[in-house]
């Protein structure tokens, strides 16, 4: 084996003793972008919820794609950083903690929205659906190939039936709704519980390659991996940031 060889691998996979989930560079530029491209959807929606654009969230097919494609990469890399967090050695009080961190920030999102958005608050968001789908994916994290058949069949479960029992509020978290609940944001199990068992073969394909398809990201600039490797704290403080300065805007527009 050569010494390139040798430190690259010691790069994506740090000795057991560590105990520590690698960084993979182009991983947290990925998630860098994916924060990027949040960010700027949450502005949008923002300016249009004070009135100063006039965009449809609801209805109009481009915002309604961002918001897939968006979601999408972060359940994806999810599912790529249980692999990472695996192939580390991450012991089992690491795993819980960082699951625990993920569900009381999302439990922090549910009240804030029900004073926001009385109407319309967050009962099971994107950290919902991420806390609850990490732990139901680390039984798949050394089973690429069960990830890969199970993820496809929820995805197309979550697409393809619905039942009104499931429209329930106890039960609408799981998916099979009918319709749509009112609520700021909503991420069911079924379908997205499926890009993140995906995103688990994704992460064994990944490294497979020692992470060549996104070497290229590495290069990306410093801030996007800043932003990577600080995602939840970025989630957690973008959006009353960005409601401040569309309400400023709005304010300023009617002055």
């Amino acid at each position: 084996m050569t010494q390139r060889r040798r430190h690259t691998i010691a790069a994506v996979s740090p000795p057991q003793a560590t105990r520590a989930a690698p960084r993979i560079a182009g991983i947290d530029a990925l998630r860098g972008l994916a924060l990027v491209a949040m960010i700027t959807y949450h502005f949008a929606f923002d300016l249009a919820h004070f009135g100063v654009a006039p965009w449809n969230f609801y209805r109009d097919p481009f915002w309604l794609h961002a918001r897939t494609v968006i979601l999408s990469s972060f359940l994806l890399v999810a599912g790529i950083s249980l692999v990472l967090a695996n192939r580390a050695g991450m012991p089992q009080r690491h795993f819980w903690t960082h699951v625990a961190r993920i569900a009381g920030c999302a439990l922090l999102v549910t009240a804030a929205t029900l004073v926001v958005f009385p109407r319309s608050f967050i009962a099971f968001g994107v950290l919902h659906a991420i806390a609850v789908c990490l732990v139901l994916g680390r039984p798949l994290v050394r089973r690429p190939r069960l990830a890969l058949a199970l993820g496809a069949a929820v995805i197309v479960a979550g697409n393809v039936v619905s039942a009104p029992a499931f429209d329930a509020p106890a039960l609408r978290w799981i998916g099979f709704v009918t319709r749509r609940p009112a609520t700021e944001d909503f991420v069911p199990l079924f379908p997205w519980a499926g890009v993140v068992f995906v995103g688990i073969a994704l992460g064994h394909a990944l490294a497979r390659t020692e992470f060549a398809a996104v070497a290229p990201l590495a290069r990306a600039p410093r801030l996007l991996h800043r932003l990577g490797r600080h995602s939840l704290a970025v989630y957690m403080l973008h959006q009353p940031l960005l409601m401040a300065i569309a309400w400023a805007i709005a304010a300023g527009s009617r002055a």
